[in-house]
């Protein structure tokens, strides 16, 4: 008998304090997650900038065109902003604070996702001229990818390239503005006359996309690097933001009578039909009907989740250490961003007494959130490699990460500046760890074999993306 009733109160005791210290090193890495975003920063920086290793960048963006273009974030290793992926990034760091604001203000972080938000947002309000001109990308990236400079001091060309009546890009023009709805439902509380100005240019830019349809790489050609498979999704997504923002019947009633997508195998820049954010909420909440295009959306997002948590008919593929896998070129993309789905989907079906109803059996929310907690411990050194894919976190990451301004000693140490071919000579190429660590950043990850080349020339695996991160910040959020 005090055997038993001793062991019950230790045994509590150390599930406590498990529970603790796992959810003390998730708040590590959301910290590191957000201090990623000001790594990424282009423009002026602030008197608070955290990541003292840069410096200001690209303080003639727009010049050619007459245009304030200053400010955004830089998209992945290279000196390049690209509108569509950075519209995606903004978006999933709104979609963070709005699903854990309370978890993110515990933290002591809410403010540095509302900065990481905000430095995206003013940059879109400079790039969306008037209603129907947005400037959707500043660089040519096959000149940036021929140089390897830093972001300070960079001589490649600074071209800014934009979308217009004449020449269409609905899916940069629909994914900005699902940027700006849930930007703008993320500063409600805190700056209300900043959400109201944010909304008013979704709204401009969502009729935009929906009155001049087309690919954007058709008008911008040299958008190549993130070309769009369609427009219909990134329409539907922008729409359900706004509708979610404003409670207008319109965007209800073009969600009606969109293409829902059929059956999708990712969620990621390119494909946003398999989120259930937030329109299966609409139907959890009883504010649309369950049968017609809403009955489909919210099957063919549980089908996409079942798929991924592997209680589907055609899951999504796993490596032997247990890593979801879609792809040899920066796998990890698609891992946070289907995480993201799996953790708000989880605390919907809580909220509603649900469960997932799957082709191999019921998944409850507390299974939803082992498997996501599993695939985040992965990311994070529980692998094979005993690695972190994190940059900054844990005792063992990549050392040489696939990041022009990572890779090059800083400008703060030596002002001089490196030229294209220097840049290869003296710092690419070399065998050794970088000078600057780029904590939150997520490299691309392993392959489907759990295998991790850590060398910059491989920018598949080594190479980090705001995409991959961004999505990352909710998750984090809800675990720590």
């Amino acid at each position: 008998m005090f055997t038993k009733t001793f062991l019950i109160p230790l045994g509590l005791s150390f599930l406590l304090l498990f529970h603790g210290v796992a959810s003390s090193r998730y708040g590590e890495a959301l910290t590191k997650s957000l201090l990623y975003f000001e790594a990424q920063r282009s423009g002026k920086l602030p008197p608070n900038q955290r990541v003292q290793w840069r410096g200001d960048s690209a303080l003639q963006d727009g010049h050619d065109v007459g245009v304030d273009l200053v400010g955004g974030y830089y998209d992945a290793g290279d000196n390049m902003k690209f509108g569509f992926p950075q519209a995606f990034t903004v978006t999933m760091l709104s979609w963070s604070v709005i699903e854990y604001e309370q978890q993110l203000a515990s933290k002591k972080e809410l403010g540095h996702a509302l900065e990481a938000i905000k430095w995206g947002t003013d940059y879109f309000i400079k790039a969306h001229t008037n209603p129907n001109v947005l400037y959707g990308q500043v660089g040519d990236g096959d000149a940036d990818h021929a140089c390897c400079e830093r972001p300070e001091d960079m001589t490649t060309p600074r071209t800014s390239y934009k979308i217009d009546e004449q020449h269409p890009g609905s899916d940069i023009a629909g994914e900005t503005a699902a940027a700006f709805a849930a930007a703008s439902m993320a500063f409600r509380k805190s700056d209300p006359g900043y959400s109201s100005l944010l909304l008013s240019h979704g709204k401009q830019l969502f009729d935009f996309a929906k009155n001049h349809q087309g690919l954007y790489q058709n008008s911008i050609p040299q958008a190549k690097f993130y070309a769009s498979s369609g427009f219909e999704d990134e329409l539907a997504w922008g729409a359900a933001g706004l509708y979610r923002a404003t409670n207008n019947q319109t965007y209800t009633n073009y969600l009606a009578s969109a293409d829902p997508g059929g059956v999708r195998t990712e969620f990621s820049w390119d494909d946003k039909y398999r989120s259930p954010t937030p329109r299966r909420q609409f139907i959890m909440e009883g504010r649309v009907p369950r049968s017609g295009n809403w009955g489909k959306y919210k099957g063919q997002a549980e089908q996409f989740i079942c798929n991924t948590v592997q209680k589907g008919y055609n899951n999504i593929h796993m490596s032997k250490g247990g890593a979801l896998w879609w792809s040899s070129w920066n796998n990890f993309q698609y891992t946070t961003s289907a995480l993201l789905l799996t953790t708000t989907y989880a605390d919907w079906l809580a909220a509603a007494r649900s469960v997932l109803n799957c082709p191999k059996g019921p998944v409850s929310p507390p299974q939803l959130m082992a498997f996501t907690r599993q695939q985040v411990d992965y990311i994070l050194g529980k692998n094979p490699k005993g690695m972190s894919y994190m940059l900054g976190y844990g005792g063992r990451f990549p050392q040489q990460l696939h990041h022009r301004g990572s890779s090059i000693v800083s400008i703060k140490k030596d002002k001089r500046a490196v030229t294209c071919a220097e840049g290869f000579m003296d710092w690419f190429n070399r065998q050794a760890p970088n000078p600057n660590i780029v904590d939150g950043a997520i490299a691309g990850g392993p392959d489907q074999y759990d295998n991790y080349n850590d060398a910059r020339p491989n920018y598949e695996q080594a190479e980090s993306a705001t995409v991959n991160t961004a999505p990352f910040v909710g998750v984090l959020a809800r675990l720590a």
